[in-house]
């Protein structure tokens, strides 16, 4: 995908999103441990979740900041590339899918924060750092609510 302006990294954020419930939901049946079937659900629908929320960026978004352009950074950053992760969830156990999922959600982090300290527009600045505190929040929750399905 190519990526021009803060519009695209939403619809791209959003994409990565929907991408990883998809593999995380194709994964459930496949697993015998009821903790891990559950840790992939929870999950799934999380991201799922997450891909609406990001939708709702998209759509009430200041249109000065969703038309400011990156695509100079954006292109140039390798972060991308390590994205959209098709690693089968089969055969990982609850810990190692977790793995997956924080990493993923790290490169996003990344990204924004690289892109914070790029904007130069007060409004793109702002809907990227309100997107960076989503993303460290939301993993963070992920993480404390399935070390929860470890205590059962």
């Amino acid at each position: 995908m190519q990526i021009e302006t803060l519009r695209d990294v939403l619809v791209w954020t959003r994409k990565f999103h929907q991408k990883l419930s998809e593999l995380l939901s194709e994964s459930v049946d496949k697993h015998s441990d009821e903790r891990t079937r559950m840790v992939l659900e929870y999950l799934a629908d999380h991201e799922k979740s997450l891909g609406k929320v990001i939708s709702g960026f998209e759509k009430s978004g200041d249109e000065d900041a969703l038309n400011t352009w990156f695509n100079e950074y954006v292109n140039k950053s390798p972060m991308l590339q390590k994205m959209y992760s098709n690693t089968p969830f089969d055969d990982l156990d609850s810990t190692q899918i977790m793995d997956i999922v924080v990493e993923q959600h790290q490169q996003a982090i990344e990204l924004y924060r690289y892109l914070v300290k790029r904007a130069d527009i007060d409004s793109a600045r702002e809907m990227l750092e309100s997107l960076l505190s989503l993303e460290e929040h939301e993993i963070m929750r992920m993480t404390q609510s399935t070390n929860r399905f470890s205590d059962m």
